[in-house]
Parts: structure tokens; C-alpha cells; sequence
């Protein structure tokens, strides 16, 4: 029987480019976001991330094979704490009892390399303690400056990424015969960055906080593929794993560190 899979962020982006491969390879995809989807879901508020799992669970009859968590905010503010950090952990945990049935669960979502880049110590360890009305704080005041706005993503994609590496060996993951792991891009051509890559000195300055020297800024399909695998029946034994796609990003800013 064909797969069927849960894509978040599903109307644009790297969300879309997956729904779209993983249809043409003949999975049954239930599309997620704020609007063309199957499921209309606001992921920055509690009741939201109910009806995401309602909505789902009504689509599929409560049976699942996969849980593509690719929604996600790069504006510096609040919404962005509450949409890629507790809206993404919500859906991989509302939604993870409907993986019971599946011969081959699996689940993946999406951080970032900016996970490698500065970011605020008070949030990701509020983020990391679950404490969402502590992180929205903390994010409301680091948005008042431009300077510490800007540490906002990159906080939330560090704490989930280490949220990633914490739950993946657990008994309602690993335990349970789910791999759960992650992919971290680098710059990819989607509306979320098209602004700071419409001119060649955007793009130039972009690639030089973020390296990218195996073939630059990629399309939002490069990504879609490599969660197409970590989401696949053939991928068995990654667990926890964060894979960059990222040109190179990880390799240059890292070098011989592996964490």
C-alpha cells in the first residue's frame, strides 16, 4: 500500500517541494499550513496545534507512516519561538501515537545551519526546558534590538536540534521502531529568503556568514529529497542524526569538530 505521510509548512518552500516529491513517487500526503492545504493549522498557538492533530487524524482515519516537520518563521520576533520550536515539537508528539499502525514509522523535521551561528543562552535553555511562555518573553525582549533580534532563529533551530539528539534514542522514538533525526539547509531559494537574495551583493553577503561552497544557495527540492530518505522505509538505523544540507556550511564554520 502507498505511504502516507504528514508534510507541515506544506504551501511553499521546502514543505511544498516535499509534499510535491513525495506525491509523484505516490505517497498519500496531507498537507499542513495556514492556508492550501489539507489541514489549515496555526502552529504559533496551543489550540492550532490541537487541530492539527485532529485534522489528521479525521484525513487519515488515525494511521500514518511519516511525520515531515518542515514548518517554520525566520522573523525576529515572538512567532518564531512559538512556530518552529513549540509548534514543531507538537506535531511530531500530537502526531506520533498515529505512527503506531505503520510496518515503517518514521519522522524527521527540519532545524538549520544557523543552528552553527550565534544565538542567546537564556532561550534555548528556556526552549530546552519546555517553557513556552518564558521563551515568548525572552524572544519579545530580544526583538527590541535589531542586534539581539537576530539570535531568535538561531536559538530555535539549536534547541531543536539538541531536542533531536535528547528524544531520538528514547523509548517513544527509538523504542517504539521510530527513527527520528533531522536535516539542517543552509541558504535555499525559498520566499523566506528571497528578500536577502534578490541582489548579487545580498547573496554575496549571505554566503559569507553562511559558506556554501559546493554548488551555493540550493533549491528547495535538494532539501526535499534528503527528507524524502530520512522518511523513507529503506532508512532503518539513523537516529538523531543532523544532517546539513548545506553546501558545506558545517564543514567550513566546524572543521574538525563534529558537534
Amino acid at each position: 500500500m502507498p505511504r502516507t505521510s504528514v508534510v507541515t509548512g506544506a504551501a511553499s518552500g521546502i514543505g511544498r517541494a516535499t509534499k510535491e516529491l513525495l506525491e509523484r513517487r505516490g505517497e498519500r500526503v496531507i498537507g499542513v499550513d495556514l492556508h492550501d492545504a489539507e489541514v489549515t493549522a496555526d502552529l504559533s498557538t496551543a489550540s492550532g496545534r490541537a487541530h492539527l492533530v485532529e485534522g489528521v487524524r479525521g484525513a487519515t482515519g488515525g494511521s500514518i507512516d511519516c511525520i515531515y516537520a518542515v514548518a517554520g518563521l525566520s522573523v525576529p520576533g515572538p512567532d518564531t519561538v512559538a512556530v518552529n520550536f513549540f509548534g514543531t515539537v507538537a506535531t511530531l508528539e500530537g502526531l506520533r501515537p498515529l505512527l503506531r499502525n505503520s510496518p515503517a514509522p518514521r519522522a524527521v523535521l527540519v532545524s538549520s545551519m544557523a543552528a552553527l551561528l550565534p544565538s542567546d543562552a537564556e532561550l534555548v535553555a528556556l526552549l530546552s526546558a519546555g517553557d513556552e511562555p518564558g521563551a515568548i518573553a525572552r524572544a519579545g525582549t530580544l526583538a527590541e534590538e535589531p542586534s539581539t533580534g537576530q539570535l531568535i532563529y538561531a536559538s530555535t533551530k539549536l534547541a531543536l536540534s539538541r531536542w533531536v539528539r535528547r528524544q531520538a534514542p528514547a523509548p517513544q522514538w527509538a523504542g517504539a521502531g521510530i527513527p527520528l533525526n533531522a536535516v539542517a539547509p543552509g541558504v535555499i531559494s525559498t520566499p523566506m529568503t528571497a528578500e536577502l537574495i534578490a541582489t548579487p551583493e545580498g547573496r554575496e553577503g549571505l554566503l559569507k556568514v553562511v559558506p556554501m561552497p559546493l554548488n551555493g544557495i540550493a533549491e528547495p527540492i535538494v532539501v526535499a529529497r534528503a527528507l524524502a530518505w530520512l522518511g523513507g522505509e529503506e532508512n532503518t538505523h539513523l537516529c538523531g542524526q543532523i544532517v546539513y544540507v548545506d553546501g558545506g556550511s558545517d564543514a567550513v564554520l566546524r572543521g574538525d569538530s563534529v558537534w
